[in-house]
């Protein structure tokens, strides 16, 4: 597992091996997966991609992993893509809906993507706030291209076309021209693409200079971290590809709270809930392939588990986990 923990988007990494971790951990007190103990090697790239490449090689070439899993970011995995296709090691559930990860052999995902979260977010401004001038604000790299150009095929859906689009550099909080050009243009919604820190710092200098317009962000972006990070009520949409898991009946989410509880963890997130579900999968794939447990085995059975059992809402996406959600400030 290699991620960010420190930096800008330190909390994407360190709850996605939070919640990981207390279910492997869990698994591990009860005698593993068929007498086998599960390891995470974790390791920071703090979401630089020549960090990730290093710390990929290093799992690869010397700790010889039997998979890469739980990773954060489009920028990172897009870095490894040529260690991947080299590689027959499996990419496992990437913290991204990049589109580029679609469809490859040694790869998993089950989040919808974000051309998917774009759609959702374009329609309910159009259809359901009858908004049309909407401007982009765009992280400068390939997270930021990946979501701009499913924002752009939604607004095309609609016969529209962004206002004005606007960019930032990644890990950076220096947004105040592209505030700026935002405001100049007076749009009633901004699409944003970015992490938390410099989303929150937009939306809060919007704010303090009353420029208010609605606001939406993809899943990369906790929206609890987000909304307690934002100094007044605003209008925000985040779209989700999980539920809250302290709002869920399910009994996925019921297992997540209890244990996360028995792990010592008072409060908890989407994003942690995530790694959770990240690592029951892992254990329900193996659990298929018994003692005959190869990589080749392992990604087979990951590509006939139905994920709808598990009783989350069912929405039309291109993913096995069919569900976008929607949380408001």
């Amino acid at each position: 597992m290699s991620n960010v923990t420190l930096g800008p988007s330190a909390e994407l990494g360190l709850q996605i091996y939070q919640g990981s971790n207390v279910y492997f951990s869990k698994i591990n007190k009860q005698g593993g997966i068929n007498n086998r103990k599960v390891k995470i090697i974790a390791l920071n790239d703090g979401y630089e991609p020549l960090n990730t490449i290093k710390n990929t090689k290093k799992f690869i070439l010397q700790d010889k992993v039997f998979a890469l899993f739980g990773y954060v970011g489009t920028p990172t995995s897009f870095s490894i893509l040529p260690l991947i296709e080299k590689s027959d090691v499996p990419y496992l559930m990437p913290f991204t809906g990049a589109e580029f990860l679609r469809n490859h052999k040694n790869v998993y995902n089950y989040r919808p993507s974000y051309y998917d979260e774009a759609s959702e977010q374009i329609n309910y401004l159009v259809n359901k706030k009858r908004i049309k001038k909407i401007g982009l604000l765009i992280q400068a790299d390939e997270f930021g291209l990946s979501v701009e150009q499913g924002l752009l095929k939604a607004l095309s859906d609609h016969n529209l076309k962004p206002i004005v689009t606007t960019r930032f550099q990644r890990n950076t909080k220096d947004i105040e021209k592209a505030l700026y050009k935002l405001k100049n243009k007076d749009v009633e919604a901004v699409a944003l693409v970015g992490t938390y820190k410099p989303l929150s710092n937009l939306i809060n200098l919007a704010n303090e200079q009353e420029f208010k317009p609605y606001f939406t962000s993809v899943s990369f972006v906790s929206s609890s971290t987000l909304f307690n990070n934002i100094h007044k009520k605003t209008k925000i949409l985040v779209t989700e590809v999980l539920p809250n898991p302290t709002k869920c009946a399910l009994k996925i989410c019921k297992q997540f709270n209890l244990d996360m509880k028995v792990a010592g963890y008072k409060e908890t997130s989407q994003i942690q809930f995530e790694g959770y579900l990240n690592a029951y999968i892992f254990h329900t794939a193996v659990n298929k392939c018994k003692a005959d447990l190869t990589r080749s085995c392992l990604l087979k059975s990951l590509r006939t588990i139905d994920l709808s059992l598990l009783g989350f809402e069912k929405r039309k996406t291109s993913n096995p986990l069919k569900t976008i959600y929607f949380s408001f400030q």
